[in-house]
C-alpha cells in the first residue's frame, strides 16, 4: 500500500511539474540552458519639495507620476480641478529642478518662465514646486497670448 501511494504522489507531481523545455541553437545544435529574464529596474523617484500654504513637504514622485497625483495621495491639498492639463487649476512656479510637462496646455514661453501645471508635471530631476494663485498664471499666459 505504501508503495503504491509512494507512485501516486510521483505521478501527481510529475504531472504538475512545468515541462522542461531545452533551447537549441539552430546553427550549432547545441542545447542552451534556460535563464530568467533579467528583473526590470525599479522605477525612479525623484524628490519633490511642495511649497504650499506657508508649508514645505518633501514627497517621492516615481516617474511616470504626476506632482498632483502624488501631492493628493500625501494628503496635501493643493488645488485642482481636471486633471487634464486644460483647466489651469492647479498652477505651481518651478523653483529648481526639471519638469516634463509636454501633456498642460501652457505655451512654451509660460514653462520658459518657469510656470507648471501640476497634473501635467513628471518629475525628471528633484525640483522643488510653489503653489501658486490661479490668478497668476492666468495673468502671464493671456500676457503671452497677446504678444
Amino acid at each position: 500500500m505504501a508503495a503504491a501511494a509512494a507512485s501516486l504522489l510521483h505521478l501527481a507531481t510529475s504531472a504538475c511539474s512545468p515541462p522542461r523545455v531545452r533551447l537549441v541553437c539552430p546553427t550549432t545544435g547545441r542545447r542552451s540552458p534556460l535563464r530568467a529574464a533579467p528583473a526590470a529596474p525599479p522605477p525612479r523617484a525623484y524628490k519633490v519639495t511642495i511649497e504650499h500654504g506657508g508649508e514645505s513637504r518633501v514627497v517621492e514622485v516615481e516617474e511616470g507620476e504626476t506632482i498632483l497625483s502624488r501631492a493628493l495621495d500625501e494628503g496635501i491639498d493643493v488645488p485642482h480641478d481636471c486633471k487634464l492639463g486644460v483647466c489651469m487649476t492647479c498652477p505651481a512656479r518651478l523653483v529648481a529642478g526639471e519638469v516634463d510637462q509636454s501633456d498642460g496646455m501652457l505655451s512654451d514661453d509660460v514653462v520658459a518662465q518657469g510656470y507648471a501645471l501640476l497634473c501635467a508635471s513628471y518629475p525628471r530631476s528633484d525640483c522643488t514646486i510653489r503653489v501658486i494663485p490661479e490668478d497668476e498664471l492666468l495673468k502671464v499666459q493671456l500676457a503671452t497670448a497677446d504678444d
